[in-house]
C-alpha cells in the first residue's frame, strides 16, 4: 500500500507535538518555586505556536530569535550582576520553544499539503464525474461522450437518432413550494418516471439538476419519439393522481422538445442539446 508522504508527516508531528507539549506541562508543574515563570514561557511558547499555525514559520522563527535574544540577554544580566547561576529551567525554554515552533510548521505544513491535494481530487472528481450523485443518473459530461458515439453509430449504420429534452414547467416557482429538502427526491421521481418509459438501450441523462432538465437518447426517429413523449406524459399523470399532488402538495407538468440527429446541422453534442431545447418553446 502506498503511503502519502503529507499524511505520515503530519501524524509524525502531531504526535510529536503532543509529547512536547505533555513534556512542557510536566516541567512547569514540576518545580513549585517557578511555577509562575514557568507559565509564563509556556504560553509564550504556545503563543509562537499559534502565530506560527496561522502565518508562516518565519514570523515565529523571528518571534523565537526575539524572544531568545531577550531572555539571553536577561540571564547574562542577571549572573553578571547578581552572580546567579543557569539552571536547567533555563536552557529548557530556550530549547523548548523554537523546537516548538519547527515541530508546528511541520504540522502545518503537512496538513496544508493534504488540503492541497484534497481541493485538487475534488476538482478532478468534478471534472470525470459522469454520474450525479444524488440519482445516479449520467450527467452533461457523460452526454457529451455518449453523444459522439451513438452519432457515429446512427451515421454508420443509418440509424434514426433523436434527442428528447424533458423540462419541468415552471421549475423555479415551484422549487420553493416543494422546498430544498425534497428538491432531489422530486427529481428522481421524475427520472424514473422518464426511465420507465424507454427501452433498456436508450439512455437517460440529468441535462441540469438546477433547472430540472433531462435528456434522452433514443434510436428512433420523431414518429417513435411521440410515442415515448405520450408515454411519459401517461405515466406522469398517473403518478401526480396517485402521488405527486399528494406528496409534494402540487402537480407536475413538463416541456418537451426534441430533434432529430442530422450530421449536417448538428456539429457537437452541444449543439445537440441547444437545438433540442429549441423545440420545447413549441410545446406550451
Amino acid at each position: 500500500m502506498k503511503v502519502n508522504r503529507s499524511s505520515l508527516l503530519s501524524d509524525i508531528a502531531f504526535l510529536v507535538l503532543l509529547v512536547l507539549c505533555n513534556i512542557c506541562v510536566a516541567f512547569t508543574a514540576g518545580d513549585p518555586n517557578k511555577y509562575v515563570e514557568n507559565l509564563i514561557f509556556l504560553n509564550l511558547a504556545f503563543f509562537f505556536v499559534i502565530v506560527t499555525y496561522f502565518t508562516t514559520v518565519t514570523a515565529g522563527l523571528i518571534l523565537n530569535i526575539v524572544f531568545i535574544f531577550g531572555y539571553g540577554t536577561y540571564i547574562l544580566y542577571e549572573t553578571v550582576t547578581r552572580g546567579e547561576t543557569i539552571g536547567v529551567s533555563t536552557y529548557f525554554w530556550l530549547i523548548m520553544t523554537p523546537v516548538l515552533t519547527v515541530v508546528i510548521w511541520l504540522f502545518t505544513t503537512a496538513t496544508r499539503q493534504l488540503q492541497a491535494e484534497n481541493d485538487d481530487l475534488q476538482k478532478q472528481k468534478a471534472r470525470l464525474a459522469t454520474l450525479d450523485e444524488r440519482t445516479d443518473l449520467k450527467n452533461s459530461l457523460a452526454f457529451r461522450k455518449d453523444a459522439n458515439v451513438f452519432a457515429g453509430i446512427s451515421t454508420r449504420y443509418n440509424i434514426p437518432l433523436t434527442l428528447l429534452v424533458i423540462k419541468v414547467k415552471y421549475w423555479n416557482e415551484i422549487r420553493p413550494l416543494i422546498g430544498d429538502e425534497q428538491l432531489a427526491e422530486a427529481i428522481i421521481d421524475v427520472s424514473k418516471i422518464s426511465q420507465a418509459s424507454i427501452r433498456t438501450n436508450d439512455a437517460l441523462y440529468l441535462l441540469d439538476k438546477e433547472d430540472a432538465t433531462w435528456g434522452l437518447l433514443l434510436f428512433t426517429d420523431r414518429d417513435g419519439v411521440k410515442v415515448v413523449m405520450e408515454r411519459i406524459k401517461q405515466s406522469l399523470e398517473e403518478f401526480n393522481t396517485r402521488e405527486f399532488a399528494q406528496k409534494y402538495k402540487v402537480d407536475l407538468s413538463l416541456k418537451m422538445g426534441a430533434i432529430q440527429y442530422q450530421a449536417e446541422t448538428i456539429h457537437s453534442p452541444i449543439d445537440f442539446i441547444v437545438q433540442a431545447k429549441k423545440q420545447l418553446e413549441y410545446d406550451v
